[in-house]
């Protein structure tokens, strides 16, 4: 039997219980669009990310106060408290390190900004003129924080899209007067919609500089100091002469530094490992179709048990009978197969419609793998049904007609 006989053998039989065939491929199209979406998704988070760090166009470290290891003992809220970082140490590591080019000083907080009768609560982001380049901040009005010393503050600040749209409506803010907390800030920006960067809603967040957001938190300590490397800087070298200037004026390494390519490469490596687990989770729903699969053509069979005996009676050796029945679930889980991954890339193509920032895409491995998947969950649970088939006695098989 030549194996464009077989295949057509196969197709017809498949053909002629539509039913029971059509349930069956409904089953492996569902595992194959989980597979194939899920695994879009992931890859999509990981280009987000990816893009969001990489849109900032420089290398930049984050040092953050407090230790942050696995050591097995008390955390330091239970213990001794770290040292502040202070802008003493910010000017210290851009005077010091040849490698930063500029320190930023962060302070975050969070207060309620009001208007006349308008109001609403809105974080608070202490810093200095060069976030805004840093963050690729776009000024729809006005200006960002000013020039100035990085320790020195002043009663300005700039304001986001949405908390300057519902405090002012139309109206220009610039030059009016808000309250930030118990404090009156003169505004003198308003930056251009942003969105979502870094898990902070920059329209919804105001800008004041760090020294002024640390008198109105009553903080002692900044939040973090952001620390832009110079073109063509070694990342670690970089990190490394930081934590010398700051144990040397700390008296022990009570801060933590983080690099740019060290924070990507972490959460490609988290996001990574997610999109394969969903994916391995998917792919139990292809087992459970194949399980249907066998299922049906164990029916198969029993049906056509004299079809079989005829086939044998006509010469068809065991090997030839068995591979009928093996095309034939082949043919029907690979058709899943290939229909699921249409359906899944058209489910795909419309959440990118949808969620333009998350560029959702199936990566290759993912459709070649769910492809060579489908197509061997019909052969492996064809497996049984084709070896029941071929091992049955033709004269019996004749008279079961």
């Amino acid at each position: 039997m030549k194996p464009v006989d077989l295949a057509g053998f196969a197709l017809r039989a498949i053909l002629t219980n539509r039913r029971r065939s059509g349930l069956s491929l409904v089953g492996v199209v569902i595992g194959v669009v989980a597979v194939v979406t899920l695994t879009a998704i992931g890859e999509g988070a990981l280009r987000y990310v990816t893009d969001q760090f990489r849109s900032l166009g420089s290398s930049l470290v984050i040092v953050a106060p407090g230790r942050n290891e696995t050591t097995g003992g008390l955390p330091a809220a239970f213990g001794g408290v770290p040292n502040d970082l202070t802008f003493e140490d910010a000017l210290a590591i851009q005077r010091q390190v040849r490698a930063v080019k500029t320190a930023v000083p962060i302070a975050l907080s969070s207060a309620p900004v009001s208007q006349q009768e308008r109001r609403r609560q809105s974080p608070i982001i202490g810093a200095t003129a060069a976030l805004a380049r840093l963050q690729r901040y776009e000024i729809a009005y006005g200006s960002f924080l000013p020039e100035t010393e990085i320790d020195r503050g002043g009663a300005v600040a700039v304001l986001g899209h949405t908390v300057a749209r519902e405090l002012f409506g139309n109206a220009s803010p610039l030059g009016e007067t808000v309250r930030v907390g118990g404090w009156r800030m003169r505004v003198i920006g308003v930056i251009a919609e942003r969105g979502t960067q870094f898990g902070m809603q920059v329209d919804e967040t105001v800008f004041v500089p760090t020294a002024t957001a640390m008198r109105m938190a009553n903080k002692s300590s900044l939040s973090r100091i952001i620390l832009e490397l110079n073109p063509r800087s070694d990342p670690t070298a970089a990190i490394e002469r930081v934590k010398e200037v700051l144990v040397d004026r700390h008296d022990e390494e009570d801060f933590t530094c983080i690099s740019q390519d060290a924070v990507i490469e972490s959460l490609g490596s988290i996001l990574h490992i997610l999109t394969l687990v969903v994916a391995g989770i998917a792919s139990i729903s292809l087992a459970v179709a194949g399980i249907g699969i066998m299922n049906v053509m164990l029916v198969s069979v029993s049906e056509r048990t004299a079809e079989v005996g005829l086939l044998k009676a006509v010469g068809a050796s065991r090997r030839q009978v068995l591979l009928v029945f093996l095309v034939e679930a082949a043919l029907l889980s690979g058709a899943g197969g290939l229909l699921g991954l249409f359906v899944g890339e058209a489910i795909v193509h419309v959440g990118r419609l949808l969620y333009p920032a998350v560029d959702a895409q199936t990566p290759l491995w993912a459709i070649g793998a769910v492809l060579g998947l489908s197509f061997a969950t019909g052969v492996v649970f064809g497996v049984l049904p084709a070896w029941r088939a071929a091992g049955l006695d033709p004269v019996a098989a004749l008279r079961s007609r």
